[in-house]
């Protein structure tokens, strides 16, 4: 892979002598630059108001969403404890760049730090990683539902449900380590510029003074082939889940072949950006920061909110959760 950036002013700081050979040059990178979405003042105030009251407004709707599952006894099932922490993980999967991008759009020179982009580069990779583990945990409950409706409180116990979630917060742990061990011990001597509004593997690796070759090969296996394979798997699932609703009839048909659809939509969101981004090699295309928008803010808080439009038990919960909340503050 060829590196390499248009001249930057570098920020660079001479390394200790005991500093690690091979981890470092002689100097290496403190902060990076980030260029942003956009260099006009007019498109940069135009994106803060909207990104700022798209994330005012479905951000508490998900902190909602939550608040609702959580409070309300008839809302217990496996179905409704997974889609709360859905809600949970996408909070914060798109705080991990929002804040400081609304930040930056009034900043000169929109600066992050070394430790502060690979921190950034973790939780988006944890937390990501996090939500295609428990997208899959989803599946695999609809299949419980749907194919094994007399066992399904078995099939679906709360100590297994609390088990998947564990278990897609330690996979996407393990995933996101990978990545930081492969990013730290490369080294950054310059440039120190990443064309995008926020840090990640793709725009890192370019500007290393390495070949990054076998670290990209393995990114690409890690993020890019985990997601194509999941993404497949369950588009699988959901099909045949569809076959099989499709040969019922009934109200209850109905209920669920709306929540397959939901999940589709949502499958569909999470995973087809994700495949653009990293099952590819590393080069830079004019869509790659639309698409990182939608992929890393608006998807991810509109994901429970789509679940929700075509569900009357959580909606009228939750309208029941706002009216009392009215009434208390009236009083």
């Amino acid at each position: 892979m060829e590196n390499g950036s248009r001249g930057t002013e570098l920020v660079v700081a001479e390394s200790p002598p005991n500093h690690p050979e091979g981890v470092r040059n002689s100097s290496e990178v403190t902060e990076f630059i980030l260029t942003g979405l956009s260099h006009q003042r007019g498109v940069q105030l135009f994106l803060f108001v909207l990104f700022l009251t798209f994330y005012l407004i479905v951000l508490p709707s998900n902190v909602l969403i939550i608040v609702t599952i959580r409070g309300d006894p008839h809302l217990s099932s496996p179905m409704y404890f997974l889609l709360a922490n859905l809600a949970f993980l996408d909070i914060w999967y798109s705080s991990i760049t929002a804040p400081k991008m609304l930040v930056d759009f009034f900043a000169e020179r929109k600066l992050i730090s070394f430790w502060g982009c690979i921190a950034q580069l973790f939780f988006l990779h944890f937390v990501g990683a996090a939500e295609m583990f428990l997208l899959t945990a989803m599946a695999y409950d609809r299949y419980a539902a749907i194919c094994r409706p007399l066992h399904y409180t078995n099939m679906m116990s709360r100590r297994l449900c609390i088990v998947l979630v564990l278990f897609s917060w330690l996979g996407g742990f393990v995933h996101s380590t990978i990545q930081v061990v492969l990013i730290v011990r490369l080294p950054f001597c310059g440039p120190n510029e990443l064309d995008n509004y926020f840090c990640d593997i793709t725009q890192v690796l370019r500007i290393t003074c390495a070949n990054t070759f076998a670290e990209e090969m393995v990114m690409i296996f890690s993020s890019g082939l985990i997601s194509v394979v999941c993404f497949v798997a369950l588009l699988v699932s959901y099909a045949f889940l569809l076959s099989v609703l499709k040969k019922n009839s009934g109200e209850s048909a109905s209920k669920a072949l709306s929540t397959c659809y939901s999940h589709i939509t949502i499958v569909i969101f999470m995973f087809g950006p994700a495949i653009y981004i990293y099952a590819r090699p590393f080069d830079e295309y004019a869509p790659d920061k639309i698409v990182s928008v939608f992929h890393t803010i608006i998807f991810p808080l509109l994901n429970p909110i789509i679940y929700t439009l075509r569900n009357k038990e959580i909606t009228t919960a939750m309208k029941k959760v706002v009216r009392r909340c009215f009434l208390c503050k009236k009083k």
